[in-house]
């Protein structure tokens, strides 16, 4: 497995200890459809939230959550809305980013209602 396929599997674990840490119930780790994946479906209380998990080894070309595009966001939004039809969920959906940068020390941001500000 690819150096960078590695990070992103690790930082995908972190964000889910610290989720469950916060306390989210963890419903669907890489849940597909058509061609969105979205990394984290968790839930806490009446919120569902839709996670995105960005992991960087450095800051350096900027913070992971700016490698959050528009296109991505489109394929979450339609990836989520067949998860809530097909779950017939009556639920409040959050979409949220998770940045980490894991060096030396391992920095977690977790960014609430993190589409809004695109």
């Amino acid at each position: 497995m690819a150096q960078h396929n590695e990070l992103g599997k690790k930082g995908e674990q972190i964000a889910i200890e610290f989720l469950i840490e916060k306390g989210y119930s963890i419903l669907e780790k890489n849940y597909r459809y058509l061609k969105a994946e979205v990394d984290i479906i968790a839930q806490k209380a009446d919120v569902l939230a839709v996670v995105e998990v960005k992991t960087r080894s450095t800051d350096y070309f900027g913070n992971p959550e700016e490698f959050v595009n528009p296109k991505k966001i489109k394929l979450l939004i339609s990836a989520i809305d067949n998860y809530v039809v097909e779950k017939d969920l009556d639920v409040e959906v959050r979409f949220d980013i998770i940045a980490i940068i894991h060096k030396k020390e391992i920095t977690i941001e977790h960014l609430k209602d993190a589409f809004l500000h695109f």
